[in-house]
């Protein structure tokens, strides 16, 4: 049941019997076992909480270091629990770089459990708060605060050290499920991680839901907090992008994609109004992308373009202007579809849906284009076989979902 494969005469040895695990450990800690969000403020987090052997541990996973979004994600310990002879089960701390201490474990209801460290003294590091700066800087991001010349960017990184440092692995955790897959979705839904500019790569939910597509933040920054829906594509509204020398043009981009906007922002107001099929005298001749101001075809062509009658591949290229941070993106593509990117100052104030570009690239890597921010987002799938993570309905899911944004918000 729980995958426990020890030898069973090592555990009379250890004077361990099987009873013993299964009531005092498995049994009694199986509620905990999953994938969980931690809350810490915007940032969020990612926890895997697993049997291993005679252990159960929970694995914090991190993404790799910018903006290297195909390497394979970073994992360490928070906490284990274990038997000690006869004994109950053992609750240890293992955040800090001093071994494991003494910790404690609630579970609060079925999908909620906190932690706590008993001995935070084992968190502090002997050069104080610069060398604890320096080490979470060499693991967090892979280099030294001298390493990064962007001034904001700097400003970033030592809010996020002082704001999740506070917690010293006391810690509120809430379950979260992977997202159901159908044999209509466009691709498996996931976990991937992506390029969000200074604040680095962060881990993003991608689950379909009919003609829709979200991308759900389960780790965040000060702008867009883990939770909130960071991207929506409308999978009714596939792109047909320019030739490869007309794309390379932002304002030929641009121009498609909010023709593409204006048309969905028609469709909406005829549904509001429950109008459930359009004018034929005003639409019925209407290309995909838009017509141009002279009338003419857009890249999307005159019949529109379906997932069905798309080319396997394309040549792919972003517009002069588009910043990336990883410049190593895929130069051919699948599709592209219309979508929105969710924008917002600092502290998540004044937020906004902005439209933008949904490019998939394969099975496993797609991008987003912010039209407004002229910047590209790539993201690549996180290729863990999570176990416990399994949603017992749709339903379950979609409920989680709309708790996260809840909470974030």
């Amino acid at each position: 049941e729980y995958g426990v494969c020890e030898n069973l005469r090592k555990l009379e040895i250890t004077g361990v019997s099987c009873r013993d695990v299964y009531a005092k450990l498995l049994h009694r800690y199986r509620h905990i076992l999953g994938l969980w969000q931690p809350d810490i403020g915007p940032y969020g987090g990612l926890l895997n909480v697993v049997v291993d052997g005679l252990f159960i541990i929970g694995w914090m996973y991190l993404p790799p270091h910018d903006p290297h979004v195909d390497d394979p994600m970073r994992f360490k310990p928070l906490f284990r629990i274990h038997l000690m002879e006869r004994k109950c089960a053992t609750v240890e701390c293992m955040y800090g770089h001093k071994g494991p201490h003494n910790g404690h474990i609630q579970i609060v209801k079925k999908d909620e459990f906190s932690t706590k460290c008993n001995q935070t003294d084992h968190h502090r590091m002997s050069g104080g708060r610069q060398e604890e700066f320096r080490t979470w800087l060499r693991e967090e991001w892979g280099r030294t605060l001298e390493d990064i010349f962007h001034e904001h960017m700097q400003e970033l990184i030592l809010m996020k050290f002082i704001y999740t440092s506070q917690y010293d692995n006391c810690l509120t955790y809430r379950r979260i499920y992977l997202p159901p897959s159908s044999p209509d979705d466009l691709i498996k839904p996931g976990l991937f991680k992506g390029t969000y500019g200074s604040h680095g790569l962060e881990i993003v939910m991608l689950s379909f839901h009919g003609k829709k597509a979200k991308g759900t933040k389960i780790t965040g920054d000060p702008n867009i907090p883990a939770g909130q829906q960071t991207v929506e594509i409308d999978l009714a509204h596939p792109l047909q992008l320019p030739d490869i020398e007309n794309l390379r043009d932002f304002s030929e981009l641009s121009r498609i994609v909010l023709e593409v906007q204006e048309q969905v922002r028609r469709e909406e107001q005829e549904q509001e109004h429950g109008q459930e099929e359009e004018d034929p005298s005003q639409h019925a001749a209407k290309p995909l992308g838009g017509e141009g101001a002279e009338g003419e075809e857009t890249a999307a062509g005159a019949e529109g373009t379906t997932q069905d009658k798309a080319p396997a591949s394309q040549p792919f290229v972003l517009p002069m202007g588009v910043i990336s941070r990883n410049e190593d993106y895929p130069r051919t593509c699948r599709i592209c579809y219309y979508g929105t990117g969710l924008i917002a100052g600092h502290g998540f104030t004044s937020p906004e849906r902005t439209p933008g570009v949904f490019v998939l690239f394969d099975d496993d890597r797609f991008g987003f284009i912010w039209l407004e921010l002229k910047s590209f987002s790539l993201y690549s799938r996180i290729k863990v076989a999570f176990q416990n993570a399994e949603a017992p309905s749709r339903e379950a899911f979609d409920e989680m979902l709309k708790n996260i944004q809840f909470l974030a918000t």
